[in-house]
């Protein structure tokens, strides 16, 4: 009898590096694809396009594209902030285009420059020229929404279901089919993750959910919990833990694929994951930023041994 399976978006290339001090060259961040690639990992985020200016750690963007030729049965994704990132995303090999918004009108003003209205008439316009676009070859990659501050925001405060239940539906109406809820702070708990989940698939019942969440008051593994209990079968993850929002006061790494993958396979899911693999690039990925990976597998390694 098969396994339930779940699957894992690596984000450790894009929201795992943006946040760290240490710069590493493109060159180096396409090797770290390749790495996770060669552990599991089928959806990747690849590449964040946005100006290096605000985040340094992203810049060469184009150039980890051109290091990775497609290949069958793996999809390379790159983040956008607005329609500027999706036109450049176009010039790539990249296979999905993920447009980052924000549940609030504070994080939004900050991270991107535009409220939650304009955010999502960016949104809009990005969908009806990639409709346009159809029938081009290349030129209409994949496309999903990721939702941030949904647990939370530091300029905000709260934020309630039906702010979420609200924003959900304006994007999903836009045709959008995979839309990510991310507690981008690290503030949400089990409860409220199953409430959230509810709140969207109420006004989005036909879009594929996401999950992205953060460790950063040690609720990661938890809210993961919660969300497949509550029947998502996509989650975020990042190797090493590694990770954070340069525009999110305090928000610090990412719940850790190993650790993410020793608890749904010790649990009876299937993820596709090689975790000895994961547990070295975990420590790999370390020493390329001068410091141990936080998770806890990369310390103690899997079990049984």
């Amino acid at each position: 009898m098969s396994r339930p399976f779940i699957q894992i978006v690596e984000v450790g290339p894009r929201d795992g590096l943006q946040n760290e001090k240490t710069v590493l060259s493109p060159e180096v961040r396409a090797d770290f694809v390749r790495r996770l690639e060669a552990a599991g990992a089928r959806r990747i985020e690849a590449a964040s396009f946005v100006h290096p200016k605000y985040v340094p750690q992203m810049a060469g963007a184009e150039e980890v594209l051109a290091a990775l030729p497609k290949e069958a049965g793996r999809s390379r994704i790159g983040l956008v902030l607005n329609g500027r990132g999706y036109d450049r995303v176009l010039a790539t090999s990249a296979d999905e285009v993920n447009v980052a918004m924000s549940a609030t009108n504070g994080f939004g003003l900050k991270n991107q420059g535009l409220s939650v209205d304009q955010q999502v008439e960016m949104l809009a316009a990005i969908v009806a020229g990639r409709a346009n676009a159809e029938g081009e070859p290349g030129a209409a990659p994949s496309l999903s929404a990721t939702l941030s501050c949904v647990w939370g925001c530091p300029f905000d405060g709260e934020v309630s279901a039906d702010q979420v239940a609200d924003l959900v539906g304006r994007i999903a109406a836009l045709g959008v089919a995979e839309i990510a809820l991310a507690d981008t702070i690290g503030a949400g708990d089990p409860w409220s993750v199953t409430k959230k989940v509810e709140a969207a698939r109420s006004t989005a019942p036909h879009a594929a959910l996401r999950l992205h969440f953060h460790d950063t008051r040690n609720t990661g593994l938890a809210n993961a919990y919660a969300g497949v209990e509550a029947g998502v079968t996509i989650l975020d993850a990042s190797v090493g833990g590694i990770g954070g929002c340069p525009f999110a006061p305090g928000a610090t790494g990412n719940i850790a694929t190993e650790d993410l993958v020793y608890m749904l396979e010790r649990g009876g899911f299937d993820t596709g994951y090689d975790l000895d693999a994961l547990i070295e690039a975990s420590r790999w990925i370390g020493e390329k930023l001068g410091k141990p990976a936080s998770s806890a597998l990369s310390r103690a390694g899997r079990f049984p041994r």
